[in-house]
């Protein structure tokens, strides 16, 4: 059963230095027919998992930039997903959106439609820094959008943050989080850069041309960051998220509690069924796939139990309460001690995990290594 829906819109106006998600220049594009194939799309899934969609209960749109299309492309797509997806059950309905780029019109279409929370890409407050990385927006941009924001209705607003950018201080993430502070938002985002590839920050790291910050200045903002969002009262309850109380993000805590979600567009992903799968990312084949009457999926997998076991464990202990006991043996019959006994046993010596008779989660000192720690839940065949 279906807790969520995930709706990719590929467009940018500007292609990010580190994104490696599925993208294309919005410029020339088949924005308009794309819509319409997302709306049918809807209509194939929705038609063949009926039963998966009574009880949905959170939205997110991302990209690429939902908030590249206009207000008319915006006001088609969420006229689909009232038709398609029943809302009674939805909680939250989330937007990315870029700040240079939300206009009064397009979030009182959003607001319209039923959108309730927006997630924003700031990144840093640094302007040569937001440069380095390819982003378009100032300080004055984010200002001004959360404020009109706020006057449409918009009060649960999350703003993504990065940190080991290349050529990033101490001095100026402190700042850059000083400011976000001075927002006084509900839910804010925190990633360190990754290299991925494809994406022209890995072009430049291959030719020794991207210069980052060494890995102890990295975790030494981990920790400042850790430290600070405490001290301004916001809750951490993932290892990159932080909120004040009621204003945790629903979509995301679908994926870390290994439930199941759809995922519509090109490259997008999604889990029905106990089947993970892809859509087609190159849009011709998307929505070729689409009008043919056929699903645009590439690739699909049924997870085994052994899977989802790991799945719920890796995934499950990147929030602060970590694992449930309880919600373990709901799901597969047995304790974690079953499979897990000595994996726990040796990280809880090495001081990275923590167990009582609710479960098992990451120590603070864990979370500087949680990439490493999770591995260690990935069992043999």
């Amino acid at each position: 059963m279906a807790r969520g829906v995930y709706i990719h819109i590929p467009f940018c106006h500007q292609i990010c230095n580190y994104c490696d998600f599925n993208k294309f220049y919005f410029k020339n594009q088949p924005v308009d027919e794309y819509i319409e194939a997302l709306g049918k799309e809807m209509a194939l899934v929705t038609k063949k998992y009926p039963e998966h969609f009574r009880n949905i209960e959170t939205i997110f749109l991302g990209g690429g930039t939902p908030t590249a299309l206009s207000p008319e492309q915006l006001d088609k797509l969420l006229t689909y997903i009232h038709a398609y997806i029943p809302m009674s059950s939805v909680k939250e309905f989330t937007s990315e959106a870029n700040p240079d780029e939300l206009s009064a019109a397009k979030l009182q279409v959003l607001f319209d439609g039923g959108v309730n929370r927006l997630s924003m890409g700031v990144q840093s407050f640094d302007q040569g820094l937001l440069q380095k990385i390819g982003r378009t927006h100032s300080n004055e941009h984010v200002y001004e959008t959360i404020a009109l924001a706020k006057q449409h209705g918009f009060h649960n607003i999350s703003i993504d943050l990065m940190y080991g950018l290349p050529g990033q201080t101490m001095a100026q993430w402190r700042d850059s989080l000083e400011k976000a502070f001075a927002l006084d938002l509900p839910h804010f985002s925190a990633y360190s850069l990754i290299v991925e590839p494809k994406t022209i920050f890995y072009n430049q790291y291959a030719k020794g041309k991207l210069h980052l910050p060494t890995e102890d200045l990295e975790a030494d903002m981990y920790d400042v960051l850790m430290q600070e969002m405490s001290l301004h009262g916001l809750q951490q309850y993932e290892i990159s998220n932080f909120a004040k109380p009621g204003f945790h993000s629903e979509h995301n805590k679908i994926y870390w509690d290994n439930d199941e979600y759809a995922g519509f567009g090109a490259g997008a992903h999604g889990y029905l069924a106990g089947i993970r799968y892809s859509n087609h990312g190159p849009l011709k084949k998307y929505m070729d796939a689409v009008f043919a009457e056929e699903l645009p999926i590439v690739h699909e997998h049924e997870v085994t139990q052994a899977e989802k076991r790991e799945e719920q464990m890796f995934l499950g202990l990147r929030k602060t309460e970590g694992v449930m006991q309880s919600i373990y043996e709901e799901k597969f019959n047995e304790p974690m001690n079953a499979q897990y006994e000595q994996v726990i046993e040796k990280l809880e010596s090495e001081g990275l995990l923590e167990h009582d008779e609710r479960g098992i989660r990451l120590t603070r000192k864990g979370r500087f290594v949680g990439n490493e720690v999770f591995q260690q839940f990935l069992l043999e065949d």
